[in-house]
C-alpha cells in the first residue's frame, strides 16, 4: 500500500544553496504548505454537526487515511438520509507500475473505511462495513449509538507514516500484544517480528526488492509523478509525496526533475533502508486469508487500527513494502516467513522517533460523488 518511496537528496548542498530557498513557497501565510497541513490535520469537534454536514465531517476524517504514494485513490458516495456512506476506488488515481492487481488500491480503501467507523461512533454513529463485489465498494450502514471518543479516533489528526529514523529501543510486551490485537481480524493475520535476526532477513528482501524496483524505468517514472519537490507544489496539488515529509529539502520543481534520477541511487537508498530498519522496535507483517479485494480492504482496516493504536501509544510506523510489491519475491519471502502458499500484504516498520512535516490531502468536495 500501501508505498511511500523516499528520494535520496544531497540535502547538505541543496539547504546551502541559494536555488534551495528560490524552491521554498512563496504564497501568502495563510496558503503556504504549514497553514494547510494545520487545518487539514486539525481535529473536529464531535458534536454539533448533522445530516449533509456531519457526512462530509465523516469523509474528512476517512481522508486522513494513507494511501499508496499519497494518492488518495478513493471517492465517496453520501446517502441522502444520512445511513450510509459508500466508499468507492478512484481507478483513475491508481499505479500500475507498483500496484498492477490494485492490491494497494483497496488497502487504501480499508484504511479509509475504518476511519470513517471510528469517527461515525465519535459522533455517535456505529458503522458495519460490507464489501461489495458487485461495485467493488465498501457500505458503511450507519446506526444511532452511544458517542465514544476512542482513542483511536483521536489518533487519527496525529497519525502519520514517519520515514525517518527510530530511537531503536524495543517496545513493552503490553504495547507489543495491544499491537496484535487491533491488528488482527478473523481473516487478517499480524506477524509481529522483534528479533534482531527476524528483521535482518526481512531487510534482505526489502534491499532486494529496493534494487529491483529502482531498476524499472517504469516504477521510478510513476514514483517520480507522485514527488512535490516544494511547498508550492505540495499545496496545489493536495496529494503526491511532499519531499520535506522525508527528510529532504525544499527545492524547485525544475532542479527535482532533473536529478531525481540521479539522486534516487540503489545504494543510497538501500544504506537508508538499513538504516531505519536498524533503528526501528520491530516489523510488522500483514496476512489476509486470501488474495482477494475483500481482504485487501480487510488488511487495510487491520493496518489502520495497527497505526491509530500505535499513535496513540507515540509509536510511529512507516511502509516497506517492496518484498510485496515485486511479485517474484514474494513467494521465497513467504516461505521465509513460513506463509508458504499465502501472500504477505503489507510489511511496516515501527518503533519511537520524531513527528515529520505531514502530506497533504485534497478537499472533501474533491473526492464526493
Amino acid at each position: 500500500m500501501i508505498t511511500r518511496r523516499q528520494f535520496a537528496a544531497s540535502a547538505p548542498y541543496w539547504v546551502a544553496s541559494p536555488l534551495a530557498l528560490s524552491g521554498c513557497s512563496q504564497e501568502p501565510a495563510a496558503d503556504g504548505y504549514e497553514a494547510v497541513a494545520a487545518r487539514i490535520w486539525q481535529s473536529g469537534a464531535v458534536t454539533g454537526r448533522s445530516g449533509a454536514a456531519l457526512g462530509r465531517e465523516l469523509v474528512r476524517h476517512a481522508t486522513l487515511a494513507p494511501s499508496s504514494h499519497n494518492t488518495q485513490c478513493w471517492r465517496f458516495a453520501l446517502d441522502g438520509n444520512g445511513r450510509s456512506i459508500t466508499v468507492l476506488p478512484d481507478l483513475a488515481r491508481r499505479c500500475p507500475a507498483v500496484d498492477p492487481d490494485d492490491h494497494h488500491v483497496f488497502v487504501s480503501l480499508g484504511c479509509a473505511t475504518e476511519n470513517l467507523i471510528q469517527a461515525a461512533l465519535a459522533h455517535g454513529l456505529k458503522g458495519e462495513a460490507q464489501f461489495d463485489p458487485t461495485g467493488d465498494a465498501m457500505r458503511v450502514a450507519l446506526e444511532p449509538t452511544r458517542a465514544q471518543t476512542t482513542p483511536l479516533f483521536t489518533a487519527i489528526p496525529a497519525r502519520q507514516c514517519t520515514r525517518g529514523n527510530y530511537d531503536g529501543k524495543p517496545l513493552s510486551v503490553e504495547e507489543l500484544a495491544l499491537l496484535q490485537r487491533v491488528g488482527s481480524s478473523d481473516t487478517v493475520r499480524l506477524l509481529l517480528l522483534t528479533e534482531r535476526a527476524a528483521m535482518e532477513q526481512t531487510l534482505d528482501y526489502v534491499i532486494e526488492g529496493n534494487t529491483a524496483q529502482l531498476a524499472d524505468a517504469a516504477f521510478v517514472k510513476e514514483l517520480k509523478a507522485w514527488i512535490r519537490f516544494n511547498g508550492a507544489d505540495a499545496v496545489r496539488t493536495r496529494d503526491g509525496l511532499y519531499s520535506v515529509c522525508t527528510g529532504n529539502p525544499n527545492i524547485p520543481s525544475w532542479i527535482g526533475d532533473l536529478t531525481f534520477r540521479w539522486l534516487l541511487a540503489p545504494k543510497g537508498e538501500n544504506e537508508k533502508a538499513a538504516r531505519q530498519v536498524r533503528s526501528s522496535a520491530g516489523i510488522a507483517i500483514f496476512v489476509g486469508q486470501a488474495a482477494d479485494k475483500a481482504h485487501w480492504v480487510e488488511v487495510g482496516r487491520c493496518y489502520e487500527r495497527f497505526a491509530l493504536q500505535a499513535t496513540a501509544l507515540g509509536i510511529r510506523n512507516a511502509f516497506l513494502n517492496q518484498p510485496v510489491e515485486v511479485s517474484a519475491l514474494r513467494p521465497p519471502f513467504a516461505a521465509a516467513l513460513g506463509l508458504t502458499g499465502q501472500r504477505p500484504d503489507l510489511v511496516v516498520r515501527f518503533g519511537r522517533g520524531p513527528v515529520m512535516p505531514r502530506s497533504l490531502r485534497r478537499p472533501v468536495e474533491a473526492v464526493l460523488v
